[in-house]
């Protein structure tokens, strides 16, 4: 019995292109990202040394939350950072 021939595989359109290649972040991303976790940082330690005098006296103890939100936008932005 005669064998038939393999056939020659051809590549797809969209199988060539699994792999994705993705694009680095721009170059302000980084220090964007550090800063907002920073300033969130330094926001909270403010509030407890003046014993809630600053940064926003009439927020009393919504310091706090606008500080771990500062910080935490700056850790979300860790998820998207590429190098």
């Amino acid at each position: 019995m005669p064998e038939s021939k393999p056939r020659k595989r051809t590549p797809r359109p969209n199988e060539a292109t699994t792999t994705h290649q993705y694009k680095p972040n721009p170059v302000w991303y980084k220090p964007v990202m550090f800063g907002l976790m920073i300033i969130g940082l330094l926001w909270i330690i403010t509030y407890y040394i003046t014993s809630g005098q600053l940064p926003i006296p009439a927020w009393q103890s919504w310091n706090i939350v606008a500080g771990f939100g500062v910080a935490i936008v700056g850790f979300l932005m860790t998820t998207r950072w590429r190098s």
